[in-house]
């Protein structure tokens, strides 16, 4: 029941407002999960990662490329060797806490993460945007992940790790889910692709 709670606390928040579109994503299409340790699955089983979970929750291949500890700029420098192995029409990006844990300034992070953005646009990938909870006691998600998404138009996942990750049920340690949050993270993650209009 908890489970169903977290997800509509994550998915039903904004209902009322309209989602900027992504591309309808056809059966061959690719998915691409770029990010850090939270998208490789640190903290659950092989097979129990979000993009895995997501990957059967949407009848696509989600590509999980993620990489534990890795901070924006280096996600930056990866980003353009990845979008031409994988070609995939729409990314989910999950990037910034591992910045934040080291203390980078919030204007470097940001502003890394535009660039990111930008680029995979630049490609024709279209962007689907997760904030990531501040490494802080009730620290809720950054203030640039909403600003980013607004600005930018983007679908915007801004509440869900937040809420998995105060709740010792659904993660692995202080600053990852386990198998169940990364469930709850995808289910979210697949109702906003729905009511964006990709699947």
């Amino acid at each position: 029941m908890l489970s169903l709670l977290l997800v509509t606390s994550g998915t039903l928040a904004g209902c009322g407002e309209r989602v900027p579109p992504l591309p309808n994503l056809a059966p061959g299409d690719v998915v691409l999960a770029f990010g850090d340790s939270l998208t490789y699955g640190t903290g659950a089983l092989p097979g129990e990662s979000y993009p895995e979970v997501l990957s059967t929750l949407i009848g696509r291949e989600v590509i999980a490329a993620g990489e534990p500890g890795e901070q924006t700029a280096a996600g930056l420098a990866r980003l353009g060797s990845v979008l031409d192995t994988y070609e995939p029409t729409i990314m989910l990006l999950c990037l910034g806490g591992n910045d934040m844990l080291r203390k980078v300034d919030p204007s470097v992070i940001e502003l890394n993460l535009r660039r990111i953005i930008e680029n995979a646009r630049t490609q024709g990938v279209a962007v689907l945007l997760i904030g990531v909870p501040k490494p802080a006691l009730f620290g809720g998600t950054a203030d640039f992940y909403e600003r980013i998404a607004d600005d930018l138009v983007l679908p915007f996942e801004g509440e869900i790790l937040n809420e998995i990750l105060k709740d010792n049920m659904y993660k692995s340690d202080a600053v990852h889910p386990n198998a169940r949050g990364y469930q709850i993270l995808a289910g979210a993650l697949a109702d906003l692709l729905r009511r964006a209009g990709a699947v």
